[in-house]
């Protein structure tokens, strides 16, 4: 149908001259998209990399805050197992009223 139209409107001396300009520039519009594309796809790939190096950099963060909470922890106990079985007797005891 539009190669009818085409040959009606153009003529059949011009025509040939008309599709080889027609195919360059649907060639070349055709070319810039898929760069364009491409260049779409590398942004939204190097932005999920990002994405995935700060998620990662988050998670380093709380297994360093959960290591040195188990170390306090540690600390702790070692502290306690430390002192005299007195002193925690003396502690487990409420004060008697005076």
């Amino acid at each position: 149908m539009v190669g009818l139209v085409s040959l009606l409107v153009i003529g059949p001396e011009r025509l040939p001259k008309v599709a080889r300009i027609a195919g360059f520039w649907i060639g070349k519009s055709r070319s810039m998209l898929a760069s364009v594309k491409a260049e779409i796809k590398e942004e939204l790939h190097a932005e999920e990399l990002r994405q995935l190096l700060k998620e990662q950099a988050d998670l380093q963060e709380f297994h360093a805050a959960i290591n040195e909470t188990a170390d306090a922890a540690s600390s702790i106990k070692a502290s306690l197992s430390a002192l005299p079985e007195e002193t925690l007797s003396d502690a487990k005891q409420p004060d008697e009223p005076k």
